[in-house]
């Protein structure tokens, strides 16, 4: 299937828009748009577009001149960096073998990953100390940011804890590349203690196991932010463990792509405050 670019809106000089499959529930629209408008940005948009694997290519050669950035979601986050006449591979995509966003202002499209430093930026604003030992739960392109974030936070160990074995050991290389020891966990298996972990899991997939992994670190980050608290949060919460949501990366990794895509950097706390606020619309509304 091939998508169709959004039809341009009157006044726009400069387009922006969030892919994947689905993508109708995707805050990314709604924070781009509130960065515009702090940064007084009226020429740009930023829309979304239901686009699977099969249909990324055709639809990326389908933009004019007037598109400046994509942003990836999954299932598109492996499937960007095969894409023809890319010029730049930033090193952390290159590394993580996954990538959000696509640069197309220039001679040659631009792939970057923001993920992981947003994940190391929104950890670092609740958890300042040192961050040797990460768990992270779950194994794929997520976990992949994961891992490089942990090494970027200065951890020496990461344990990676999936249903699949096998794609949790696939992971080691990556490790390795980083400079960090991993060790696979079994799914039903207690972690060892760990300063931070990282669920990058669904919602739904660790409900059961909430209370083990919440007990087992010092600070969790689910990146799950619809529905909150998950059982993850509330568990940790109730301990006292210091609790990150999905909308602290979400919004960490816009951050850096709006500047990436404008050249501008908006405020963390007008993208927050604007995803809360549509959170709390759609669930007034639902």
């Amino acid at each position: 299937m091939t998508a169709e670019a959004p039809a341009p809106q009157g006044g726009v000089r400069h387009r922006c828009a969030v892919l994947g499959s689905p993508v109708a529930h995707s805050l990314s629209p709604v924070l781009h748009a509130a960065a515009y408008a702090e940064l007084g940005l009226t020429g740009w948009s930023y829309g979304r577009a239901e686009v699977r694997e099969d249909g990324l290519a055709g639809f990326v050669d389908g933009l004019d001149a007037s598109w400046r950035g994509l942003s990836l979601t999954m299932p598109l986050k492996v499937a960007v960096l095969r894409l023809p006449h890319v010029g730049l591979v930033s090193e952390t995509a290159r590394v993580t073998g996954v990538a959000n966003t696509l640069l197309l202002d220039g001679p040659g499209r631009e792939v970057h990953n923001t993920d992981v430093d947003g994940l190391v930026a929104a950890v670092r604003r609740v958890l300042p100390g040192p961050v040797s030992t990460v768990t992270v739960v779950g194994s794929g392109a997520t976990a992949r940011s994961g891992v490089v974030a942990a090494a970027r936070l200065g951890a020496t160990r990461v344990q990676v804890q999936a249903r699949d074995p096998q794609k949790a050991a696939a992971l080691a290389s990556l490790a390795d590349a980083v400079g960090v020891a991993l060790a696979v966990v079994p799914w039903g298996a207690v972690p060892p203690a760990a300063d931070l972990l990282v669920s990058t899991v669904t919602a739904g997939a660790a409900d059961d196991r909430a209370r083990v992994l919440a007990a087992s670190a010092g600070a969790v980050f689910d990146v799950v932010y619809d529905p909150w608290p998950t059982p993850l949060a509330a568990a940790a919460a109730r301990t006292g463990v210091r609790v990150l949501d999905g909308l602290d990366l979400l919004v960490a990794q816009a951050v850096l792509q709006v500047e990436l895509m404008t050249g501008r950097r908006p405020s963390p706390e007008v993208l927050r405050a604007a995803g809360d606020d549509a959170l709390a619309a759609a669930h007034a509304h639902g």
